[in-house]
């Protein structure tokens, strides 16, 4: 079995701010509403991916 340390966590960051604001940014020129739209972004993807790891865990603990 493979043993993924926290660290990589860390690049979760970086990642999810520069995506957001591309996608938002992608959308709308003023950036008040560039930030409000990424801060959206993220919290759906942050959300989609905490789903995401929570099946694979229970599919994990069932196996």
């Amino acid at each position: 079995m493979i043993s993924i340390g926290p660290t990589y966590l860390l690049y979760y960051v970086p990642l999810i701010v520069s995506i957001s604001l591309v996608f938002g940014a992608t959308r709308h020129e003023d950036t008040q509403t560039i930030l409000k739209h990424a801060f959206y972004t993220a919290r759906w993807v942050t959300g989609f991916m905490l789903i995401i790891f929570l099946v694979l865990l229970m599919l994990g603990w069932m196996l």
